[in-house]
């Protein structure tokens, strides 16, 4: 019997998962309009590594930003970093001082985020 409803929870499980991936995403980039001038090659290589993912319209979507539940957390990630500072069309240097105030404290990137791209991890060098 508890075999039974073991199998019966876990069958419920596997179709919950199923009928999540009917809610699709939108993975897109919009085009690049603008780019800041970087005071060097490594600054540029060092943002792309770590921000240009949520920060920019150069996101690298990975095979599992296409699977729900995770295709939504990532989803709203590069939406709410391009509206906080968008590398690829900046509009205000007051949010790049904002975002540059948010490394210095440590609170980008997010921890989720660092999870599956511990390259992004930033140290005070």
């Amino acid at each position: 019997m508890k075999k039974r409803r073991s199998l019966f929870i876990l069958s419920g499980v596997v179709a919950v998962l199923l009928a999540m991936q009917v809610v699709t995403v939108e993975h897109s980039n919009p085009p690049v309009l603008s780019t800041p001038a970087w005071d060097s090659p490594q600054t540029l290589a060092f943002a792309k590594r770590a921000c240009f993912d949520c920060h920019s319209n150069e996101t690298a979507y990975p095979w599992y930003s296409y699977v729900a539940p995770v295709s939504w957390r990532i989803r709203e990630h590069v939406k709410d970093g391009r509206e906080d500072l968008n590398f690829s069309a900046l509009t205000s240097l007051m949010k790049a001082g904002k975002a540059a105030s948010m490394v210095r404290k440590y609170r980008m990137p997010p921890w989720d985020y660092l999870l599956l791209h511990p390259e992004a991890r930033l140290t005070p060098a």
